[in-house]
């Protein structure tokens, strides 16, 4: 079983409109609602592939119980800790053609060959999530020690809801580390700083992230000092110049063929879940890193964050080089 885990779940909601008018009023077209957050997207994707997920993290209120409803319609089992105060709600206004909302991702989603498709414009508003506290964080760790007696892999992903530490990832990787399951951390800003002394497995940064976490050299300068902090090993997502893997075994590099139109919100996850995978499977990396980039196009493709175009996950899969 692969568990992952979102503190900051949220409930997305896409309005898409015949055409934005940013000035004046519009008509909305069609809404759609799904329970999202980076963790989520990973489980729908991994779901997708035939694997076993558990989806945990912190959820209360009406929003909350939406997410968990939505979930449960999805066929995704969960195991959430409930808060006093209610989750939180992201919102997409696109132009129609657009892509559905995926939660948080904005540039976060950039994914190996991916570029944004022309026409329309799309908005994202994200709401900060709920005050969780002391208690409820504490509620929340003692959860997921409990779950990681069954897990094989644990995905540890996204932002952090106000209350909860900015160390909160580098102490669920400690923990996992400490039950022999291996961890991937995909976070920004400070969460990201901290994740490496957790002692995670992977930490999966995009160009931008980690440029903000080690604002001194390139990529793999950035990457190896993220190693030097304590994560075993770094994966970074280069947009269109593909992935950049620096571990134990060595320095890897994924070359896309093509680019794929559409949107990049949510291909990070699908990445992410490649790479999560490619652990539970223990398969070598140049492997891991081929099904993670080909994932990650593949989401640009799809309409929806949490799912992937099969036929573009075929096409391009055979095709990226690993340098």
């Amino acid at each position: 079983m692969i568990l992952t885990v979102t503190l900051n779940a949220a409930l997305d909601v896409t309005y898409q409109v015949p055409r934005v008018d940013w000035d004046g009023v519009n008509r909305v077209a069609a809404v759609h609602r799904r329970a999202g957050g980076k963790g989520v997207n990973v489980a729908r994707v991994l779901a997708a592939l035939g694997q076993d997920v558990l989806v945990t993290g912190l959820a209360g209120g009406p929003t909350g119980r939406a997410i968990e409803a939505d979930l449960e319609a999805a066929g995704l089992p969960h195991a959430f800790v409930g808060i006093a105060a209610d989750s939180r709600t992201t919102l997409v206004v696109a132009d129609s053609g657009q892509a559905v909302a995926g939660g948080e991702q904005g540039s976060r989603g950039a994914a190996p060959g991916g570029e944004r498709g022309s026409g329309g414009q799309t908005a994202l508003f994200n709401e900060p999530g709920p005050e969780v506290t002391a208690a409820e964080f504490g509620r929340m760790v003692g959860r997921f020690t409990d779950l990681l007696v069954t897990a094989d892999a644990v995905v540890i992903s996204g932002s952090l809801p106000r209350g909860v530490p900015l160390d909160a990832y580098a102490t669920l990787a400690a923990l996992a580390a400490e039950h022999g399951v291996p961890a991937i951390v995909d976070a920004d800003g400070e969460p990201l700083r901290h994740a490496p002394g957790g002692r995670p497995s992977i930490v999966k940064p995009n160009a931008e992230e980690l440029a903000r976490a080690v604002p001194d050299g390139g990529p793999e300068e950035g990457a190896q000092a993220l190693r030097g902090r304590g994560a075993e090993s770094v994966v970074v997502s280069m947009g269109a110049d593909g992935l950049l893997a620096v571990t134990p075994e060595g320095i890897f590099r994924a070359r896309m063929p093509y680019k794929v139109k559409g949107n990049p919100t949510g291909a990070g996850d699908s990445l992410v879940a490649g790479l999560a995978l490619g652990l539970v499977e223990r398969s070598p990396w140049p492997e891991r890193l081929t099904r993670a980039a080909a994932l990650g196009a593949a989401a640009v493709a799809a309409p929806v964050a949490g799912d992937f175009d099969r036929d573009v996950y075929a096409d391009i899969h055979p095709r990226i080089v690993i340098v």
